[in-house]
């Protein structure tokens, strides 16, 4: 039972991590052109 002191505030510390990082993503627009980089693979632009 201890346990959940410790545990409980970490998940939440973990949670409120990985919701700051999604945001900061989202603002540097990460995810606004997920085909370009699949694309540019197929393209050949050398000629």
């Amino acid at each position: 039972m201890d346990i959940l002191y410790l545990l409980v505030p970490l998940s939440i510390a973990l949670v409120f991590a990985i919701g700051g990082v999604f945001w900061w993503a989202l603002n540097r627009r990460q995810f606004d052109d997920l085909d370009q980089a699949g694309q540019s693979i197929i393209e050949d632009k050398d000629g």
